[in-house]
C-alpha cells in the first residue's frame, strides 16, 4: 500500500471522531482530524465563564456513564481518565419528592440479576405497595424483548407501560425518571426498541451494570486535554478550526476533502486532504451535505432524523445546600441536581468561599429551551427552595443557563429504520456519531461505539454496502 492510501481523514473531534482516530492509528493509518470548533469533545465539552465571583470552568450539560458502558469507558482507559471519572462502588440514586420532601433511594444489592434490584424496588417510598409489585412484573417482561426486533422501533415505550400495568404515577416516579435522563425523551416519545435497549442493558445486563460514573473533573480536561495528549501520543494529525467543505472522489481512488481554516491557526485557510479512507463523524445534516451522490441510499432519511434539547440551569449559592453529589426530583420541574462546586473550580475562588455551585440538568425540555434566563430563574430558584430548605437560607450569588438545541438524535418511534450503519456505498466512505445505528440512545457510549464500528470497518474491509458491521463489545 502507498504512504497515501495508508492515509485516513476523520472528520469531526466529537468521541465518536476522536475514538475513529485513535482505533485507526493504532492500526497503522497516518490519520488526520478535523473539527470546525476550536477543541475536541463535541458536544460534551467546557468552557471558561467569567461569573460574579470570579472566573469558572463550566460543563456546557452534565453527562455521567454507567458501569455497563463498556466502550466509553475503554475510552477513559485508552486516554488516561478513567480515575478522574470513578463509578460508584453500588448503583445508588437519591429521589426527593418535592411535595412530601420525603428523600427515597434507587439502589442495588450484591444478589444476581434481578434480584439485586427486589430490595431497593420495596423500599422505594415514591411507589405504592401494587406500583412497586407492578413494576417488578414490567421489569422481567422487559427481558423478554429484543431491542434488535423492528417492530419495537413502530411502538412507543408508553404504549407498552399502559399494557404493562404502570399507572402515571410509576411512569413519573421511575420509568421517565430513568428514561428523561437517558434517552433525552418522555416515555410517549420514545421508540420501545430504544427504551428497552437502556433498561435491559442498565439494569438487567449485570448486577452493577447501573451503577453511575461521574466526573471529578471539566468535561474538557477528558476530551479535550486528555483526549488531545492521547491523539499526539498516536500520531494523530489534529486540524482544529477548520471546517470541512466539500468531498469528492479523487481520480484514481481515495477522497479529496476540502477544507477552510480560520485565520491563525497555522495551516493555509483553504487546502485539499487527501486519503484513502474517511470518517465522517459528523452530525446528520452536516453528513448530509458531505456525502457524495448514492453513497447512501435514501441519503435525504437523514435530514428526517430530528433533533431534541437539553437546557442546563447553573446555581451559584453562598453556601451548600446539598449534602450529596447529586439528587433526582420527583414532583418537581427539577430533573436532576449535581454539585459541581470542585470540577467548576469555585472552591478555588476568594469570592465564593464555603460557597456550593448546583447544576440541574433538565431533558426532553421542548419549548423550555428557548425562555430568557429570567424567566427560567423565577422557575427554577423557588422549587429549589422548595426540594432544598438550606437554599432558602442561602444567598445567590449566581444564576445562568446553557441550551444544547440540538443535544441528541430525538428517540422517536421509527427513528430505528432512519439511523444509516457505517459503511456507506462509496469504497472507503465511513459514518459515525451517536446517531447512526449503534442500537443505543444519543449516548457518549453511542459515540465511542459509532467510532470504533466505523474505524474496525475501515481496517478490516467493508462488508456488503449499507449493512452495519457488527457491534464492538
Amino acid at each position: 500500500m502507498s504512504g497515501e492510501r495508508r492515509r485516513a481523514l476523520v472528520v469531526g473531534g466529537g468521541l465518536a471522531g476522536t475514538t475513529a482516530a485513535l482505533v485507526l492509528a493504532a492500526r497503522g493509518r497516518r490519520v488526520t482530524l478535523v473539527e470546525t470548533r476550536p477543541r475536541l469533545g463535541g458536544l460534551a465539552f467546557s468552557f471558561r465563564r467569567e461569573s460574579t465571583v470570579g472566573e469558572l470552568t463550566v460543563d456546557n450539560g452534565q453527562h455521567v456513564y454507567l458501569r455497563c458502558c463498556s466502550a466509553y469507558r475503554g475510552l477513559l482507559d485508552r486516554i488516561g481518565g478513567a480515575r478522574l471519572a470513578p463509578v460508584q462502588r453500588r448503583l445508588d440514586v437519591p429521589v426527593l419528592d418535592a411535595e412530601s420532601r420525603r428523600l427515597g433511594r434507587i439502589t442495588r444489592n450484591a444478589l444476581p440479576v434481578p434480584l439485586h434490584l427486589a430490595g431497593g424496588l420495596a423500599r422505594y417510598p415514591h411507589l405504592g405497595l401494587a406500583e412497586r409489585a407492578s413494576v417488578a412484573r414490567a421489569a422481567l417482561g422487559l427481558r423478554r424483548l429484543d431491542p434488535d426486533d423492528p417492530g419495537l422501533d413502530d411502538r412507543s415505550f408508553a404504549d407498552w407501560l399502559r399494557e404493562s400495568g404502570q399507572s402515571p404515577g410509576a411512569v413519573a416516579a421511575l420509568w421517565d425518571l430513568i428514561g428523561v435522563a437517558t434517552l433525552n425523551a418522555r416515555a410517549e416519545d420514545t421508540s420501545l426498541a430504544l427504551a428497552a435497549k437502556v433498561f435491559r442493558t442498565g439494569l438487567l445486563s449485570g448486577n452493577g451494570a447501573a451503577d453511575i460514573g461521574l466526573p471529578r473533573v471539566p468535561l474538557g480536561t477528558l476530551h479535550d486535554e486528555l483526549t488531545r495528549a492521547a491523539l499526539a501520543r498516536a500520531g494523530v494529525r489534529v486540524l482544529l478550526a477548520t471546517r470541512a467543505r466539500s468531498l469528492r472522489a479523487a481520480p484514481g481512488g481515495g477522497w479529496r476533502l476540502g477544507v477552510s481554516s480560520r485565520p491563525g491557526q497555522g495551516h493555509r485557510p483553504d487546502q485539499e486532504l487527501a486519503a484513502e479512507t474517511v470518517v465522517l463523524a459528523v452530525p446528520q445534516q452536516a453528513a448530509h451535505r458531505l456525502l457524495p451522490p448514492g453513497a447512501l441510499p435514501d441519503a435525504d432519511r437523514l435530514l428526517a432524523i430530528d433533533t431534541a434539547p437539553i437546557l442546563n440551569v447553573h446555581v451559584i449559592y453562598d453556601r451548600p445546600v446539598l449534602d450529596r453529589p447529586f439528587v433526582a426530583a420527583v414532583n418537581s420541574p427539577v430533573q436532576w441536581v449535581f454539585d459541581r462546586t470542585g470540577p467548576s473550580g469555585l472552591d478555588t475562588l476568594p469570592a465564593a468561599r464555603g460557597g456550593q455551585y448546583l447544576a440541574l440538568s433538565q431533558s426532553a425540555v421542548g419549548a423550555e429551551i428557548q425562555e430568557p434566563a429570567e424567566v427560567l430563574r423565577k422557575r427554577y430558584v423557588p422549587e429549589l427552595e422548595r426540594l432544598l430548605p438550606r437554599a432558602a437560607e442561602a444567598r445567590l450569588l449566581d444564576f445562568f443557563v446553557t441550551r444544547e438545541r440540538t443535544a441528541t438524535f430525538a428517540p422517536t418511534p421509527g427513528v430505528g429504520r432512519l439511523r444509516p450503519g457505517p459503511v456507506t456505498g462509496a469504497e472507503g466512505l465511513y459514518l459515525a456519531g451517536a446517531w447512526t445505528a449503534t442500537g443505543w440512545p444519543a449516548t457518549m457510549e453511542s459515540a465511542v461505539r459509532s467510532g470504533l464500528t466505523a474505524a474496525r470497518a475501515a481496517v478490516q474491509g467493508a462488508p456488503t454496502p449499507h449493512r452495519p458491521a457488527k457491534e464492538p463489545a
